[in-house]
């Protein structure tokens, strides 16, 4: 009776295992897939990129890594041109304000990366980004930065919904009755 009871329990362990192996399987072609095209896109950026100088700038919920290399000026964000990323010409603007307090029109390419917020919040980041960029280049331009307020983060940020009321601090309609 031992050996049925052996032999019942490595047909039910084998018929358990099988499946699984499949799905790792499956699972395996899938991620060997995704880091190829991963590799393929940090070897273009990385061979554009190589002696950039680097910042990082933050607005509200947005986080944008900058890199400033000498150019003619072209502004791209995740790998979009500035003029089709951002539609609007006031966050365009905001975004040309460091080149044009320092007097750098036309002489840095800035390729941002962009996570989080929204479009106004991004452009924030990227001035940010941007600012304490040329800083770096040029040691020079932090005091007309400075004075413009460019290298301080602006460290303002939605509040926090709170219990019992509809937003951070709308209350629920008064009731007479």
């Amino acid at each position: 009776m031992t050996e049925t009871k052996k032999t019942a329990a490595t047909k039910t362990t084998a018929k358990k295992a099988a499946p699984a192996k499949k799905a790792t399987a499956a699972k395996a072609t899938t991620v060997k897939a995704a880091p190829k095209a991963a590799a393929a896109k940090t070897t273009v950026s990385s061979t554009k990129l190589s002696g950039a100088i680097y910042a990082t700038g933050k607005r509200k919920d947005s986080i944008a890594r900058v890199y400033l290399t000498p150019g003619k000026g072209n502004i791209t964000i995740n790998g979009i041109a500035m003029k089709d990323y951002f539609k609007r010409s006031v966050l365009q603007m905001i975004l040309v304000q460091p080149f044009d307090v320092t007097k750098r029109d036309g002489s840095y390419d800035v390729v941002a990366m962009v996570q989080g917020g929204g479009l106004s919040g991004q452009a924030g980041a990227v001035k940010h980004g941007i600012s304490k960029a040329l800083e770096k280049a040029e040691p020079d331009l932090r005091k007309a930065l400075k004075v413009a307020g460019f290298l301080t983060r602006d460290s303002r940020v939605v509040e926090r919904k709170h219990y019992g009321y509809h937003k951070a601090r709308r209350s629920t309609q008064f009731s007479k009755r």
